[in-house]
C-alpha cells in the first residue's frame, strides 16, 4: 500500500483539538476534504478529517472523535500521509519519479532517489554509485517521464551533471 507524504503537523491550535499542518502538497483541493483519511506518524495512525480550513500558510484540521488539545498534542512534529488510492488525480504524483532510472538519451545517469525542495523549484537528486547529480525538476530539463518503463529522460547540458 503506497502512502503519499502530505506535510508535517507543526503545532496544535486552540483547545478543541485543531492541528496546524505545514504542507506544499500540490493536490490539496482533492485531498484535504471532509471525510478523507489521514495517516499520522511512523505507525500511520488513521484519523478522519472532520473540518479543514486554511489559515496563513497552514492547513488547519480537526479529526472525527477528537475534541481536545490533549488528544492531538501527541501529533505535534509528526509527518502526515494519505493513501495514494484515496486521492484521484489526473496524471501522476511528482513523488512517482523517485526510483526511476534517469537517462541522457540512451545513456543511464543514475536513479532518482529524492526530490529536494527549493524556493524556485524542486530539484531531482539522481544517484549513480557514489555520485549525486542535482537536476532542476522543470520542463527545460525533463524531456519525458515513462512510469511504465520506470524511465525519465533528462535534457543534459554542459555542466549539469557532477563529473567529480
Amino acid at each position: 500500500m503506497d502512502y503519499i507524504y502530505i506535510g508535517e503537523i507543526v503545532n496544535t491550535h486552540g483547545i478543541k483539538g485543531e492541528v496546524r499542518l505545514l504542507s506544499d502538497f500540490e493536490y490539496k483541493k482533492e485531498a484535504f476534504v471532509v471525510g478523507k483519511k489521514i495517516y499520522i506518524g511512523k505507525n500511520k495512525e488513521e484519523v478522519v478529517i472532520k473540518t479543514h480550513r486554511v489559515h496563513k500558510e497552514y492547513n488547519m484540521f480537526t479529526f472525527e472523535g477528537i475534541e481536545d488539545i490533549n488528544d492531538v498534542i501527541i501529533y505535534k512534529g509528526e509527518k502526515a500521509y494519505m493513501k495514494r488510492e484515496d486521492i484521484s488525480v489526473e496524471g501522476y504524483f511528482k513523488e512517482d519519479v523517485i526510483g526511476l532510472t534517469a537517462y541522457d538519451k540512451d545513456t543511464p545517469i543514475g536513479i532518482v532517489t529524492f526530490i529536494m525542495k527549493s524556493k524556485a523549484h524542486d530539484i531531482l537528486v539522481i544517484t549513480d554509485h557514489d555520485k549525486k547529480h542535482l537536476v532542476p525538476y522543470i520542463p527545460e530539463f525533463i524531456e519525458n517521464i515513462d512510469l511504465n518503463h520506470k524511465r525519465i529522460n533528462i535534457h543534459v547540458m554542459e555542466g549539469l551533471l557532477n563529473e567529480n
